[in-house]
């Protein structure tokens, strides 16, 4: 079961943005978002990765078929 989708990612990183943009942060405060959003961008960076490789194995089975089956890994499913 799917938790979270690619649209949950952009609302994560607008709200980030948007948190960041708070004129009335203490610089203490910007210092903590700025760690946060470093850790963020991190994981955003490995999730479109992830998105990518199965992108690529979509396009594979689109251009050659079920032939291309035993070649692909195991990357996840749509459930």
């Amino acid at each position: 079961m799917t938790k979270n989708k690619l649209t949950d990612l952009n609302d994560h990183l607008f709200a980030q943005l948007e948190r960041m943009s708070d004129e009335a942060m203490s610089t203490e405060q910007l210092e903590q978002e700025t760690k946060r959003a470093t850790a963020i961008v991190s994981l955003s960076d490995q999730i479109i990765e992830g998105q990518k490789l199965r992108l690529q194995a979509a396009k594979l089975f689109a251009d050659h078929g079920a032939e291309i089956l035993p070649h692909l890994p195991q990357i996840g499913n749509s459930e």
